[in-house]
């Protein structure tokens, strides 16, 4: 597969060859290809117009939609990097990354979830964050759509302007910030021709078409958004259609008029899609493939999904940092397709070590790290962390434990960081989850650790429920004796809540969830349930 010099480069090319055609699709908009290029060269002058300096950083802030595109289309085509910030960035958020990445040029719509975006600048000021410059752009960012600086329309540079000021595909082009579950977000430093290698890895694995239509339900500016939305549609020369906040009924209604083949979502969204009951009909749909991951991808449900919809369900497993790792096929047995994530991808290098450091890729078990052509190069501005996840001897580490089987089929079996260690024994969060998940009435399911002052750790549940159904702890532990499920995964507390959070990459937001924790049960479960803890202890001893 030959590449592009650049992405900029391909869409000026299919604003020639296709230039009525669909790029993007939203509610009931659309933009072609032609649009396409002339709105992000119109941004672009704005940009030049500012006299950056070449590399300098942009730091980007619209909602989900066809703005984002556009917007990371200009400064690739000024010469700039993209900080792209998710949609719900909060202020604290905001002044860390506008001050770890040095971005003083700030790109955003009038307001973000309905914050006046004019108002929180002046706040970060008074906090001492340097933003030089606000541009705002209205609407979708459409070539005629206002630009706007301090209430006037921004001057643009001449056409001539944007002549050699590109960037280049091995260029640094984009910031992408980490979901920031734990703490503040990191920076992850990419560059176009690292996406053009996953394109490549996608469209083999994925079997994709020139007539395919893609849909993504994730947010843009993080990793799997990027090459579901950005990279590879444009590289395949293909329309996307896009929802500025995910809606399992709608996204259900808009794939079936757009006639939607390679459909990209969270674990968490296609569950919600199932729920929806829009799949119990699946006349008019075109799917072909489900793309998901970013999270344990329970069995049963990705099973239900492809008898529902007829599509296969792959998913690619790796990180924002490392890029793809190992993949499913639709040519895998479903056994192996639907509890497994597939076998590695032959040109990234697999390595597993141990917790203390050692090589223990013969063993088969181990927390994984690569070396390929999709690797980031690491942190911006946080040389500590880099140093964490890479390697000197340049391994790339992922924060999870996987498990090879005979065959070279992937499993994640927890992460580093998400184990919970019960009176010295570790458990695996993601394993007590695909269990739970499997009781009827539950529709989601997240499990964390409480503190226990007698074991460290206890396994909590926290559980959205179908509607009209009901659950107790008694309830599920019985479904799990029933199904013969180890002890040793039962969960010890319950918690039953409306909706479980989710972060903005779509993933349930566990750190909420701790937080929850931390004021619901403090340093150990209440007296009742530890009482009830111990005595389960002591008969587990006996037995």
């Amino acid at each position: 597969m030959d590449f592009p010099v650049s992405l900029a480069a391909r869409v000026r090319e299919l604003a020639r060859v296709r230039a009525d055609e669909p790029a993007y699709l939203v509610d009931n908009r659309t933009l072609d290809w032609r649009g396409y290029d002339q709105a992000a060269d119109r941004l672009a002058r704005a940009l030049l117009a500012l006299r950056l300096p070449n590399g300098a950083t942009v730091a980007v802030w619209v909602p989900d939609g066809p703005a984002f595109h556009i917007a990371f289309q200009a400064t690739e085509r000024a010469g700039l990097v993209c900080l792209g910030l998710g949609a719900r960035c909060g202020e604290r958020e905001l002044a860390h990354l506008l001050r770890l990445s040095g971005a003083r040029t700030l790109l955003s719509a009038p307001s973000m979830s309905g914050v006046d975006t004019s108002e929180r600048v002046e706040s970060l000021r008074s906090q001492g964050v340097e933003i030089d410059t606000h541009l705002i752009t209205h609407g979708d960012a459409f070539v005629h759509d206002p630009i706007t600086q301090d209430g006037q329309d921004t001057p643009l540079a001449k056409p001539e302007a944007l002549e050699g000021a590109g960037l280049a595909a091995n260029e640094t082009s984009l910031f992408n910030t980490t979901s920031g579950t734990t703490g503040l977000p990191k920076i992850v430093i990419h560059d176009q021709l690292r996406w053009f290698h996953f394109h490549r890895f996608a469209a083999e694995i994925g079997h994709f078409r020139d007539d395919d239509v893609f849909m993504s339900a994730l947010p843009a500016p993080f990793g799997f958004g990027l090459w579901t939305q950005h990279f590879s549609p444009t590289l395949l020369g293909v329309p996307t259609v896009l929802q500025r906040r995910f809606n399992a009924a709608t996204a259900i209604e808009a794939m079936r008029r757009h006639q939607v083949t390679v459909l990209g979502a969270v674990s968490t969204q296609f569950i919600l899609m199932l729920e929806s009951g829009g799949f119990d009909h699946a006349d008019g749909l075109a799917l072909r493939s489900l793309f998901t991951g970013g999270e344990a991808v329970p069995e049963k449900r990705a099973r239900a999904f492809e008898e529902a919809t007829g599509a296969y369900v792959l998913q690619f497993y790796g990180s924002n940092e490392t890029g793809a790792v190992s993949a499913t096929r639709p040519e895998d047995p479903p056994e192996k397709r639907l509890t497994t994530a597939g076998r590695p991808i032959p040109e990234m290098q697999l390595r597993l070590f141990d917790t203390q450091g050692h090589d223990v890729t013969t063993s088969g078990a181990g927390q994984p790290a690569v070396k390929g052509p999709v690797v980031s190069v690491g942190y911006f501005g946080a040389p500590e962390a880099t140093a964490e996840l890479i390697r000197p001897d340049g391994w790339v580490m992922l924060g999870d434990l996987i498990e090879l089987d005979d065959e070279g089929y992937l499993r994640v079996v927890g992460r580093t960081d998400d184990i919970i260690i019960r009176g010295g024994k570790n458990l695996s969060a993601a394993a007590i989850e695909e269990i739970v998940s499997t009781h009827p009435s539950v529709a989601l399911a997240a499990a964390i650790g409480i503190p226990d002052a007698v074991f460290g750790e206890r396994a909590a549940a926290y559980v959205e429920l179908r509607p009209n159904t009901s659950l107790d702890l008694d309830e599920l532990k019985q479904f799990l004796e029933r199904e013969e499920i180890a002890r040793e995964l039962w969960p010890e507390a319950l918690v039953l809540l409306e909706a479980l959070p989710h972060n903005v990459g779509g993933k349930i937001a566990k750190s909420a969830l701790r937080e929850d924790a931390q004021t619901r049960f403090g340093t150990g479960l209440d007296a009742d349930t530890a009482a009830h803890a111990r005595a389960a202890s002591r008969r587990e001893a006996a037995e």
